[in-house]
């Protein structure tokens, strides 16, 4: 198990935290890869799964160093998403920072997400000449709907916590200093709830609203592979790490 991803099995809850955070729990393959094991893995008896980050942030995503470039490598990365929709036991995101990009889509894909007021949740990948991969352009179009899920992609904004609670992008949000007792209220809920119901609910839940993410990540995978080929993405990271307004010319 990769020291940057803790694993705790407590109670029936499997705890996966995000362990990096000089680095904003930036992801890396090994990071995906240990987090899958754990999410396939879970023991027997397990309730729930719970995601969370050490530090101030949940994740910022994949780290722009170009290890999760290519296609095996975004297969990596679908692999945790695959694992985190189709786990027969509830999954809860429990955002104590920033998500952003992968970190957004895993955040997303949970099956509920609870985040403190001061997170918010970026899909950036436009401003650095990407497209939102990790299944989110239909998660986040099956939770709030086509146009701002459009919004949120081709723009490139900060959604602040509170907001998407408003637009039902996840459960709720709630104030920091609250955070933990409600996350715990929730996990505890959970855990004593009906497993076989929960999991027949999970299972028709994901079928009506994403019944074909399969097909979706393979086609984000295969774009973006695509992208990562470009001049628009090569002055979008170059601009990125220097600070500065890419100058993109479409190509």
């Amino acid at each position: 198990m990769s020291e940057s991803v803790l694993v705790e099995d407590a109670d029936g809850v499997l705890t996966i935290t995000w362990n990096d955070p000089e680095r904003l729990n930036g992801m890396t393959g090994d990071m995906l890869d240990a987090a899958s094991d754990a999410v396939e893995g879970a023991p027997a008896g397990t309730r729930v799964i719970v995601f969370t980050g050490a530090g101030r942030a949940f994740s910022t995503g994949a780290r722009l160093g170009g290890e999760l470039k290519g296609t095996e490598p975004m297969d990596v990365a679908n692999r945790l998403i695959r694992a985190v929709t189709s786990s027969p036991v509830p999954v809860v995101a429990a955002v104590n920072g920033p998500a952003a990009g992968f970190g957004c889509s895993v955040a997303l894909a949970a099956d509920i997400t609870i985040a403190k007021q001061s997170a918010y949740f970026l899909l950036p990948f436009t401003n650095i000449g990407l497209m939102p991969d990790g299944g989110s352009t239909a998660v986040v179009a099956a939770s709030i709907g086509r146009a701002r899920a459009s919004a949120m992609a081709l723009l490139g904004e900060r959604l602040p916590a509170d907001e998407a609670a408003r637009t039902g992008l996840i459960h709720t949000a709630v104030p920091d200093e609250e955070f933990d007792a409600a996350v715990e209220g929730i996990v505890a809920r959970l855990a004593a709830g009906a497993s076989v119901s929960y999991r027949a609910t999970k299972e028709a839940i994901t079928a009506a609203t994403l019944g074909h993410l399969d097909e979706v990540l393979d086609r984000e995978r295969d774009l973006q592979v695509e992208l990562f080929g470009t001049t628009d993405f090569a002055e979008g990271a170059t601009a990125f790490m220097q600070k500065r307004a890419p100058k993109f010319v479409g190509a």
